[in-house]
């Protein structure tokens, strides 16, 4: 059974990840991970404290656990770019503190960092508004350059071809035919994907009204990784260092070859037009080693799949935690540590992950999920 422990701050609950039920957490494992979530409380998604919790936390957690992989993502900068869109000093600034962190959480903890930054931010030039449409038109509040269409009427698609901040509209069948999907991932696309000219974002009405979104970002930056070509090498590459040391791999949100401080090789974003944005998908991709923009795809219709009987009641729109990923392939100890919600329990296959637990920038406090207790060695 995989462990969640939720803090509030003031309390604390532990359940069962798969079915949200009250678990006990009485073993010296879950005693340490609790320790350490009521000695960190999480500030915020947007508070300037936001990725110095990041590196206390993990450096507590790493200090009590020893892992040899490190999972970390660093995403206040993201936030306060898309929501606030600083001035180009300010967003320097953000950007040089983010990496600080990161250096910190490396040098203090004795790992080799391998960084990824997962794309430039830029100025919205135009909002798409997809309400008065005859079909179906769904947008997922954190991608801003994919929206999926169903049942789209004739004069839906004129229009739609019509407007200048449209760059194409894919057909399911090419959007399947891209990544060699499988009958299971066929049932979660929608009839047609509409991409966006870069800079313009379709509107989502579930969060803030963006100001910065991500860029077409084609290429990304990677450091102190050698032969990653493209985000499906990434994975491979970590494990091959772990044969001779502890590494960390981190993901520095909204942040690409444009603002990237460092070395970095490019790495490809993205077979053909796909290119990906910060999102559960590109972090999938990052962490197994494969595509996995149909695991979640744009324009996927959670909805159909959440009611009374959905597993995974504290993972998001996830419905079961993913298989491949990067910490499920080493027999290494491992934890992973992020400001990027449910992302760090479902993408890294930690054996424990610590992250916020906020859902639209509503802070609620932390969660940890435990998926291996058996590797904890209690001193």
């Amino acid at each position: 059974m995989s462990l969640a422990i939720i803090d509030g701050r003031e309390w604390q609950s532990a359940r069962d990840l798969r079915t949200g039920e009250k678990a006990p957490a009485d073993s010296p494992c879950s005693r340490m991970v609790s320790d350490v979530l009521r000695s960190h409380p999480f500030p915020g998604d947007i508070d300037a404290r936001g990725n110095k919790w990041v590196t206390d936390t993990a450096l507590d957690l790493a200090g009590r656990y020893d892992p040899h992989l490190a999972f970390l993502v660093y995403a206040q900068q993201y936030y306060a770019l898309r929501f606030d869109a600083p001035p180009p000093d300010e967003r320097a600034a953000l950007i040089a503190a983010a990496f600080e962190e990161a250096r910190r959480f490396a040098k203090e903890g004795g790992f080799f960092p391998v960084i990824v930054g997962t794309g430039d931010m830029i100025p919205v030039a135009a909002y798409i508004d997809l309400s008065h449409l005859d079909g179906l038109a769904v947008v997922t509040h954190w991608l801003t350059r994919y929206a999926g269409l169903y049942g789209p009427s004739e004069k839906d698609m004129a229009y739609l071809r019509s407007l200048p901040e449209i760059e194409r509209i894919v057909d399911r069948r090419d959007y399947m035919a891209l990544f060699a999907g499988t009958p299971a991932e066929d049932g979660r696309l929608p009839d047609y994907l509409a991409v966006s000219k870069e800079g313009c974002c379709f509107r989502s009405t579930l969060l803030r009204q963006a100001r910065m979104v991500a860029a077409a970002n084609e290429f990304l930056p990677v450091a102190n990784l050698e032969a990653a070509d493209a985000l499906t090498d990434i994975s491979a590459g970590v494990l091959e260092l772990l044969k001779t040391r502890k590494v960390a791999l981190i993901l520095m949100e909204g942040v690409g070859l444009r603002d990237f401080p460092l070395p970095a090789r490019r790495c490809r974003n993205g077979p053909d037009w796909f290119n990906y944005e910060p999102c559960e998908c590109q972090h999938l991709t990052v962490s197994t080693g494969r595509h996995q923009a149909l695991a979640y795809p744009a324009g996927y219709r959670s909805y159909l799949e959440d009611d009374e009987n959905k597993e995974y009641p504290l993972s998001g729109y996830f419905t079961s935690i993913p298989a491949g990923t990067v910490g499920t392939l080493t027999n290494a100890r491992s934890i992973a540590v992020g400001n990027r919600s449910m992302f760090m329990h479902t993408v890294t296959g930690a054996d424990i992950a610590i992250e916020c637990f906020a859902r639209n920038l509503a802070n609620q406090g932390c969660m940890a999920v435990i998926h291996r207790q058996d590797k904890y060695r209690h001193c």
